[in-house]
């Protein structure tokens, strides 16, 4: 299993990447969307890969970024979601995006990628909200605004900690960076942005 693969950009189109390692051309599936965060050709990049191995095909999916890729691994948990759905989400939206759309059961983000129907982005919201509920119970703690060290009015601290755990982080992760990103006033999204890079940040230090 790949984490990722390091070397120079050598090919590009709407829906795949070749990156170049040590005399092999990888050719890994990457939207444009995704792809444009990388570079152009001839620069060396890092790409995040995950491997999908099937009877008849074996592919690399890629990432601009780790939090992209950990979108994605979340993703493919959902019952009926395939790593091709799971990656045209991701490029088309934002790891806080996704958190946002989960956290707040906005299903008309979640539709507005090309291709997600409803009953589709439904299922996603739900399961994934799920899964946070019965991470907190298996814990034995709430997620709360007041768990976050935010004011314990504020739902918002408490629904910013619920999408990290959506996103895969860790309780006790997503608790100290809401806790470091929060301010009086803040919106839920640019409190999930603050506190992904502080998360991020600390994980990857």
């Amino acid at each position: 299993m790949y984490a990722y693969i390091k070397g120079i950009l050598s090919g590009n189109s709407d829906t795949q990447i070749v990156v170049e390692n040590s005399g092999i051309g990888y050719l890994i599936n990457c939207p444009v969307a995704v792809s444009s965060e990388l570079g152009r050709v001839g620069d060396e990049v890092t790409v995040y890969v995950y491997q999908s191995v099937k009877e008849d095909d074996i592919s690399l999916y890629g990432f601009a970024t780790r939090e992209q890729k950990d979108m994605f691994l979340k993703l493919i948990t959902v019952s009926g979601i395939g790593p091709k759905v799971a990656h045209s989400i991701c490029g088309s939206l934002s790891p806080e995006q996704l958190a946002v759309a989960v956290m707040g059961s906005n299903v008309g983000l979640l539709t507005s990628v090309k291709g997600l129907g409803r009953k589709t982005a439904e299922r996603i919201i739900l399961e994934l909200k799920d899964k946070v509920t019965a991470q907190v119970r298996a814990s034995g703690s709430t997620v709360t605004a007041a768990s976050s060290g935010a004011p314990a009015a504020s739902s918002v601290a408490g629904d910013a900690v619920g999408a990290l755990l959506v996103l895969g982080f860790r309780e006790q992760e997503a608790e100290e960076a809401v806790a470091a990103s929060y301010e009086e006033g803040i919106a839920l999204e640019p409190l999930i942005k603050k506190a992904l890079k502080f998360a991020s940040g600390s994980r990857f230090a």
